[in-house]
């Protein structure tokens, strides 16, 4: 190749340097979208530690909380906070990991915290699973605050109805109830709990949704049917995803094959589910969030947030290298 005497060919960084800032352009250029699996960052710049958590609608408000692995901290709650779901601003520690209790002499940590809002307390209650070394505790955490994004109050531990909690999820149905899903008998068993009034502890309305060994339970409400996304046991490789439905909270409970589609669905993308966001505003709109684990680098760990469709009573998880809000509007029911 014969090159004019003025032209010279680009050092490879500033290949990659022009390459990067013409990407990053015509992300902007292109406005606000997801980007599933990518490293997602907070306003200040800094990657979003929101592992295996939950968002909280409120005030028109959304408040993003899950375990904060950020490096040289000693993890506990962080809570994001977003008027748009694109940009998120780090609150701070939602639950300090030094409000957490020691239990026998030994320190407990937290996976999978949830929060919703009691109307009638006006409390902001968290639920989580607290854990031990060696996961033997399998119980379930409780805090409170006055305000989203708290500092939260630890109140205390326990196993809803002697049963073991690990992997769990919070849901507040319409009526006002609330419900706690979990992960019991190490894990072979799914079970849904009834909150009391105050969602401070547990109800004896608590029943068994399946005994197939399954946990990261994400349930949601479409037209009066309830779905619940769950995944496999396998530690932290990832699995085919499956769901069940039912008429009644409380059952029966259907379950129902893989709804991923698109590269890698047999293992849920590489993720693993979390939660399910209904978006306001948009009518059979939903959010399917996951976490893409990287156990030995856990702060790297990405965010999967992906467009959820229901047709008839079929649910879909598409794969999409990017996408915005509008995905909904573009896509008939």
């Amino acid at each position: 190749m014969i090159l004019h005497p003025k032209i010279r060919l680009l050092s490879r960084p500033a290949a990659l340097l022009i390459a990067g800032l013409l990407l990053a352009a015509s992300h902007a250029l292109a406005g606000p979208e997801f980007h599933p699996g990518e490293i997602w960052t907070d306003t200040a710049g800094n990657p979003i530690q929101a592992h295996a958590g939950g968002v909280l609608v409120h005030s028109n408000m959304f408040y993003w909380y899950g375990e904060d692995r950020t490096p040289g901290t000693r993890g506990g709650v962080s809570c994001y906070a977003s008027s748009n779901l694109y940009e998120w601003t780090r609150e701070g520690a939602a639950l300090p990991p030094e409000s957490l209790p020691r239990v026998d002499g030994q320190s407990t940590f937290i996976e999978r915290p949830k929060v919703i809002f009691n109307p009638r307390t006006k409390k902001f209650v968290m639920w989580m699973h607290l854990e031990q070394r060696g996961y033997r505790f399998a119980s379930a955490g409780i805090a409170v605050a006055d305000r989203p994004a708290g500092p939260f109050t630890f109140l205390n531990a326990l196993r809803p109805n002697g049963n073991q909690s690990r992997d769990m999820n919070l849901y507040l149905d319409d009526d006002g109830k609330a419900y706690d899903i979990y992960a019991a008998r190490d894990n072979y068993d799914l079970r849904i709990c009834q909150l009391s009034d105050d969602f401070l502890s547990a109800t004896t309305n608590d029943v068994i949704i399946a005994p197939d060994h399954r946990e990261a339970p994400a349930l949601f409400k479409y037209r009066a049917r309830y779905y619940l996304i769950t995944s496999a046991c396998t530690g932290w490789a990832p699995n085919a995803a499956n769901y069940y439905t039912a008429d009644h909270i409380l059952g029966p409970w259907t379950g129902h094959p893989n709804p991923c589609r698109g590269p890698n669905a047999a293992t849920t993308f590489g993720g693993q589910s979390t939660f399910v966001l209904p978006v306001p505003g948009k009518p059979g709109a939903f959010i399917f969030i996951a976490d893409r684990w990287k156990p030995r680098e856990l702060p790297k760990s990405a965010y999967l947030w992906l467009p959820l469709q229901i047709k008839g009573d079929s649910l879909t998880v598409e794969w999409q290298d990017s996408w915005s809000l509008n995905w909904f509007n573009e896509k008939p029911e």
